[in-house]
């Protein structure tokens, strides 16, 4: 060969590559020789595992094989080399080859060539059963217990190529029967013949094998992988099992397999990894506000307590929560009614009767959180899953509703039938050796276990109980009625209450709230609770039917309830609740404490109280305001207080009244009902009752504790600056806290800084931490800080309005002396002076002025009773505020107010001994005024909410009577 030769030599062979894949024919000659070289390769070599040399060349030409099959694919007719691979069946070869090799590249490049061909959708590969029991053969011994250790990859596409073979069935059941074979009988199908005999019965146990279908046993094997192979698996095993609507050999397979055995077992597996007790907390850095700003204490874990912000633990909930959905996901895309019912039996049998019930029932708030754990995964079961017939077997088992099951349809497959029937006693035989007859929810069901945790001493067990009773009512509302609840119906027409006797109740929650003061602009934040509200109520699914529009002029029946299952409970029906229900008393006993309790306690106490009357069908009337039949009225003529029925709308109009008479007596009609109610406190419910007390609580502690205005403004503008971040992220220092902390920004401000920007007069409490802001705490219907308007000053409240009878009086502040803001966003009450206060206050006297803050907030109270005495005040620090010279005062203003403090005192301590101080034996539980003020502002926020429910309902419902 001459130079030039050898020298074009490289690039006319390149040509003829190009020129060999263009054409047919070349293309053939090389994939036939590219075969012919992986078989001899093949055949040479004795041990694949030992011979490193032999194995890289058998990838190679794996490859190779591979490549050209993907090219001639993209590639217009003749396609010979695909043509070539079905009549020779090469795959058979390059099965065996891939199995006996026990080298994890020659896997992944044999997975890869029939993934090829299966896509190339040419030869009728997926139809052949010979290419089907050449690749199943592949992915039993692959995916095997004795098999080679496949990577990440080489997994994911094994379970991928599963999934497409699933997805073929899907689009087209006729290839079914290449992948899903059963024995055959003489008498036809084996799982349909006669079992009448005892050797037939005997065969019972076992009679699906995975040879009948293996494709199907390698899904289940990965269902519970993370990550795309999971993601494969049971999107794979859902299109199988909704193929079962269209094969009845299938269906019946299907019941009689341990799909629903293995299904049940993974489910309890993954609830079991579950900590059997656990804590409630919160990282420090994603500590909320709302709790830094309490006497928020990290709970102590250990080995056998977990903390629920534990990574570890969070993997395994999420874990188990995913595999609980997938079962919804089976229910949901399952057709077959008798696959339903052997699916839902086993989940009843083997999950609810011997894991979930039982740890129930063994649950102690004194043994390191078992009650805080279980009730913890009940709660995020059931907002988790949203399918009717899980729910119903749940809720149905664990509050042991009674069964009320229809006639059994006729079915035209008794065969299936028969089967699952079989498959049931088989279950049952298998169980009752393992059943504590003893322990049912007959004897102890969630009720009890709920109303018992309700008055546990341990805080975080009261927490989670009410977050699942929140979570019931919310979204399972029908199930708590007649049993979680003690309620009645209500006769057809039910007594109104009256349009005055409405306002009247809402001005009186109203005036309660406002005599909290701390809003510039009230009713803009009244205004965006009744929204809130609004919301609240038309998205309740009781709701639905009262708030739907009718279907047609013509058609005016309400939508069906979209769950209506057999055994489930009856449609709701107009009900109230009994003043003297255990659960509603259980709750107001808890807000008897409200300003000692744990702010997570007090947010999911006010949550639950508003979950029990959003329903459209509950009434309200009773024990959240007053019974109209209760109504008194005060005569204008004879000053005497007389009954008036409310149910009287002109009735007793004689027929022959004359129409002025008439109209006359419906002005009368009219201008009763517009007339309020003497306010009688016998028939005031025991919840508006606690929160007059609570309130008249607030204004003791005004009373007792120095610039308890001025501080409380300060803790409510430290929400505001925090809600404000959350609602407005910007990219520079008022940045959101939370997006910074998800994307991992290192210089997001913290807390500290941001309530520095807000006040200078900044908190105890706000110091040494830095935390991501967080809107909500575990309830995620309620703000971690209540709503408002980005604003700040003191308001007046509305201007009171008569009642007949004389409402709380509104709380006013008293001055100790010293009761002015040094903080620029404060507004002092009493000073005419602050608008001639020089601003150059040095940074020392500032920092005095926030240690003596500081000094307040750490003090210790109880609950405000005749025997508090006012919080005393350091004289050193008053005496160095009263001698900064921009805030000096003359000695006469000085002893003036002197005197005033002392004239307080003295009348505070004259009143009957009220503050004395308490005998030492009494021991009364203690918290800082800090925790007092976040408490005071949670409790505000829930007077306004519950206003704000009484008034959308009475619009969204109609509850209130005009005339």
């Amino acid at each position: 060969m001459d130079f030039w030769s050898r020298l074009l030599s490289p690039l006319s062979s390149a040509t003829t590559r190009q020129d060999q894949a263009k054409d047919p024919a070349k293309r053939l000659h090389r994939f036939e020789k590219e075969y012919a070289s992986l078989l001899s390769t093949w055949r040479t070599s004795s041990n694949l595992s030992r011979d490193s040399d032999a194995a890289e060349t058998l990838e190679i030409r794996l490859q190779d094989l591979t490549n050209i099959l993907s090219d001639e694919s993209r590639r217009p007719l003749p396609h010979p080399c695909i043509q070539y691979a079905s009549i020779k069946q090469i795959y058979v070869p390059i099965g065996k080859i891939a199995t006996t090799s026990h080298n994890e590249w020659i896997i992944k490049e044999a997975v890869l060539f029939f993934a090829t061909l299966i896509e190339s959708e040419e030869e009728a590969f997926v139809e052949n059963p010979s290419f089907s029991a050449s690749l199943t053969n592949l992915l039993v011994r692959i995916t095997g217990v004795n098999s080679v250790r496949l990577g990440l990859d080489t997994e994911s596409r094994v379970v991928e190529l599963a999934f497409n073979i699933t997805t073929k069935i899907r689009l087209d059941p006729d290839i079914l029967p290449a992948w899903f074979k059963v024995a055959q009988s003489p008498g036809g199908f084996q799982l349909q013949g006669d079992r009448s005999t005892e050797a037939n019965n005997d065969k019972f146990t076992g009679l699906t094998q995975r040879a009948d279908f293996p494709l199907f046993y390698i899904l289940m094997d990965y269902i519970h992988h993370e990550g795309k192979v999971g993601d494969f698996a049971r999107t794979g095993l859902l299109y199988i099992i909704e193929a079962a609507s269209n094969s009845a050999p299938l269906e019946q397979w299907i019941v009689e397999s341990d799909l629903s055995t293995l299904m049940a077992t993974g489910l309890g597996a993954l609830y079991s990894q579950l900590s059997r007790k656990l804590v409630i907390d919160h990282l420090p850095h994603d500590l909320p506000p709302i709790l830094a700003l309490s006497d928020y204490e990290h709970p102590q874990s250990s080995y056998e307590v977990v903390s629920s912000c534990s990574s570890e633990f969070q993997s395994h909930l999420e874990t188990f929560l995913s595999h609980l959905l997938f079962w919804q996901d089976v229910l949901n895309h399952c057709r077959s009614v008798e696959v339903k019912s052997t699916l839902l039996e086993h989940f009843q049998v083997i999950f609810l009767q011997q894991l979930l019930y039982p740890s129930l029932l063994e649950s102690s708030d004194i043994d390191g959180g078992s009650s805080v754990a279980v009730l913890t995964y009940l709660r995020r079961i059931l907002e988790s899953l949203d399918h009717p017939d899980m729910i119903n077997l749940i809720l149905h088992y664990l509050l042991a509703l009674p069964d009320n099951l229809p006639s059994k349809p006729v079915t035209e497959r008794p065969s299936i039938s028969a089967a699952r029937r079989r498959k049931s006693m088989d279950l049952a035989t298998m169980m009752a050796e393992k059943t504590d007859l003893s322990a049912t929810p007959l004897l102890f069901n969630l009720v009890d276990l709920i109303l018992a945790c309700l008055r546990s001493r341990n805080q975080q067990t009261i927490h989670v109980t009410l977050q699942l009773v929140s979570a019931i009512l919310k979204r399972h509302h029908r199930y708590a009625v007649l049993t979680l609840l003690r309620t009645e119906l209500l006769p057809s027409k039910p007594a109104e209450r009256t349009v005055g006797a409405h306002e009247q109740e809402v001005d009186y929650v109203m005036e309660l709230a406002g005599s909290i003061g701390g809003y510039a602009n009230f009713d803009a934040t009244y205004d965006y609770i009744l929204k809130d509200t609004m919301a609240r109520l038309e998205s309740h699914p009781c709701s639905l039917r009262l708030v739907a529009p009718k279907v047609s002029t013509n058609n005016h029946k309400l939508p069906a309830l979209p769950d209506s299952l057999p055994g489930a409970p009856k449609e709701v029906r107009e009900h109230t609740l009994r003043p003297d229900d255990p659960l509603l008393n259980a709750i107001l006993d808890l807000m008897e404490s409200f300003f000692l309790n744990p702010v997570e306690a007090n947010l999911s106490v006010t949550e639950t109280l508003v979950d029990l009357a959003v329903c459209g069908y509950m009434c309200v009337e009773g024990w959240l305001v007053r019974s109209p039949a209760g109504y008194k009225y005060m005569d204008d003529d004879d000053d005497e207080v007389e009954k008036m029925s409310t149910t009287d709308n002109g009735n007793k109009a004689a027929d022959e009244e004359s129409s002025a008479s008439k109209e006359e007596h419906v002005l009368q009609s009219l201008q009763r009902c517009r007339q309020r109610p003497f306010w009688d406190e016998e028939s005031i419910p025991r919840l508006l009752s606690l929160i007059h007390v609570l309130t008249k609580q607030v204004l003791k502690y005004r009373e007792t504790i120095p610039r308890f205005d001025e501080l409380l403004q300060q803790r409510r503008e430290a929400f505001l600056t925090a809600d404000s971040i959350l609602d407005n992220p910007a990219p520079a220092r008022k940045g959101s806290v939370q997006h910074a902390a998800m994307h991992g920004t290192p210089d997001r401000p913290s807390m500290d800084e941001v309530m520095r920007a807000g006040s200078p007069s900044k908190p105890s409490a706000l110091e040494g931490f830095a935390q991501r802001l967080l809107s909500e705490l575990g309830t995620p219907s309620r703000a971690s800080s209540p709503r408002g308007p980005r604003s700040s000053g003191t308001s007046t409240p509305a201007e009171a309005r008569d009642y007949n009878k004389a409402l709380p009086p509104t709380p006013s502040s008293v001055g100790l002396g010293i009761s002015r803001s040094m903080s620029p966003s404060s507004t002092p009450h009493d000073d005419t002076r602050s608008h001639n206060e020089d601003e150059d206050l040095s940074a020392s006297r500032v920092a005095e002025f926030s240690a003596m803050d500081q000094t307040i907030l750490a003090k210790r109270v109880g609950v405000p009773d005749r025997k508090m005495k006012p919080i005393p005040l350091d004289l050193t620090s008053r005496r160095t505020m009263l001698e900064v010279p921009e805030m000096a005062l003359s000695d006469d203003e000085d002893e003036d107010e002197d005197s005033e403090a002392d004239a307080v005192n003295a009348n505070i301590a004259a009143d009957e001994s009220e503050y004395a101080e308490p005998e030492a034996e009494e021991e009364t539980a203690t918290v800082t005024v800090s925790h007092i003020l976040t408490n005071v502002i949670v409790f505000q926020s829930f007077l306004m909410e519950l206003a704000a429910l009484m008034q959308v309902r009475a619009g969204l419902f109609d509850e209130v009577k005009y005339v």
